[in-house]
């Protein structure tokens, strides 16, 4: 049974607000990262967290006409991309905005990793379900979500594993990477903090996902 799309779930005119978007995500991202590495704290680690980005990016990029991204996840990747490079550049444990949280609410550590890993869920929570609903059986199966959730943990674990293999290879070196902060328990937090983020994704964003998804062009969605 097919529902019609209300006026606001219609795809946006060719060179519309809905077109250009992308473009200015991918500008924005691109200049906030060629910044990032003027100056980047550690050129190593800056290289080490930003690889996703200059990976990823041209990738969305090259893919636009054959697999189009919703104009949800656009955003949502275009943000997470940001807290990669501030992340880089900075170095996690050193991000002036989480020493000012840690200062206002009296941590023992700058929060911003924790962030990022939140957001290692979050955001890859609706790359994978949209990747699941166009190319999957899985569009509206109660196991959508479950695997969702899963894949981003497993993600994250595979980040983990490349955290520890970094940390054989570079020794002391690759503290800046690692950000661990003396916390010996470092690794199942940040795995932790994916899983809560996935999660709180997939509850907060579905049914925007959803909508995000009609505003594709018909032949983009199968």
């Amino acid at each position: 049974m097919s529902v019609s799309p209300s006026p606001s779930d219609v795809p946006p005119a060719p060179g519309g607000t809905g077109r250009r978007l992308p473009a200015v995500l991918v500008a924005v991202v691109a200049a906030a990262l060629a910044a990032s590495a003027w100056g980047a704290k550690d050129p190593t680690t800056w290289l080490l967290e930003t690889v996703w980005v200059m990976v990823g990016l041209p990738l969305a990029v090259l893919l636009r006409r054959r697999f189009p991204l919703s104009g949800l996840l656009c955003g949502l990747l275009a943000v997470h991309a940001l807290v990669l490079i501030v992340g880089g550049h900075y170095t996690y444990a050193e991000v002036p905005a989480g020493d000012w949280v840690r200062d206002w609410f009296g941590l023992d550590r700058n929060p911003y990793d924790r962030f990022g890993h939140l957001m290692q869920g979050f955001v890859p929570a609706i790359l994978v379900r949209e990747l699941l609903v166009r190319t999957s059986p899985l569009r509206g199966s109660r196991w959508l979500a479950p695997l969702t959730v899963c894949a981003c943990l497993a993600f994250s674990a595979v980040f983990e594993m490349l955290e520890w293999a970094a940390a054989v290879t570079g020794g002391h070196a690759a503290d800046a990477f690692l950000a661990t902060q003396g916390d010996v328990w470092d690794t199942q937090w940040d795995m932790c903090c994916a899983l809560i983020g996935a999660t709180c994704s997939l509850l907060l964003l579905s049914r925007l996902h959803d909508r995000s998804l009609t505003r594709l062009p018909l032949a983009a969605k199968n």
